[in-house]
């Protein structure tokens, strides 16, 4: 990308599907980066019940590979 790069509108959704309830947990930002995909981890963690263990599924983009994400300190014991 270059210094000038805009987006022109285009948006980033993060999405969590619930199996058990069908519901989902959404959220868009105006940016695609790790601070955005860190917030929505702390989202989901938050709606969450501690006592179920969450499963990830995650593609292999540089966003879900950073060390903030990796260490997995968003996630609340």
């Amino acid at each position: 990308m270059t210094h000038d790069y805009v987006r022109h509108g285009t948006t980033s959704l993060f999405a969590a599907f619930d199996l058990a309830s069908g519901s989902v947990i959404a959220q868009h930002y105006r940016r695609h980066r790790h601070q955005e995909f860190l917030r929505f981890l702390k989202l989901i963690d938050a709606a969450v019940p501690k006592d179920l263990d969450l499963h990830l599924v995650l593609d292999n983009y540089a966003t879900h590979k950073t060390p903030k994400v990796n260490d997995r300190q968003w996630a609340q014991s």
